[in-house]
């Protein structure tokens, strides 16, 4: 009995951690495999030598935004092909949810910084930071998205 009271206050306690973590940092944790940090993600791309994939969305209102996400980002093929390939940020732009003051601020400003007048839009940057393309929705799930990707990769 006594273990199981201590397994529950290690699991508390860890639990407590991670959440004080993400709220000290400023930034959302975001879906699996995406950043919500824009400086970390910058860092990881020129690191890595790899795109930064930068999705402006409105996750929970937007209907292409959660179309490109269903039919696209959370299918296998696109998951496989960004963990070689990109660096992926999410900025997100939510109506049902509020966003920390810091990670707000930073969104409102790429959003500026690049132009976005709608969502989703997809801002692709090189490991030093040049943009070399945009896109957005487009039917033909993952392949065709990747083709696109694909391209501006060797451009």
């Amino acid at each position: 009995m006594q273990e199981a009271g201590r397994v529950k206050v290690s699991y508390g306690l860890a639990i407590a951690g991670a959440l004080f973590v993400t709220a000290a940092s400023g930034f959302s944790e975001g879906k699996p495999g995406w950043l919500t940090n824009y400086k970390q993600a910058q860092d990881e791309a020129k690191t890595n030598k790899k795109l930064l994939l930068l999705d402006f969305t409105g996750s929970d209102w937007c209907g292409w935004c959660m179309k490109l996400e269903k039919e696209v980002f959370s299918q296998p093929e696109f998951k496989e092909y960004a963990a070689k390939n990109l660096v992926l940020l999410e900025l997100d732009f939510p109506r049902g949810k509020r966003l920390s003051a810091t990670e707000q601020s930073q969104n409102e400003a790429l959003a500026q910084q690049h132009g976005v007048q709608g969502f989703p839009t997809i801002v692709v940057l090189n490991s030093e930071g040049k943009k070399v393309g945009e896109l957005g929705y487009t039917p033909g799930g993952p392949s065709a998205f990747i083709a696109q990707l694909e391209k501006l990769r060797k451009s």
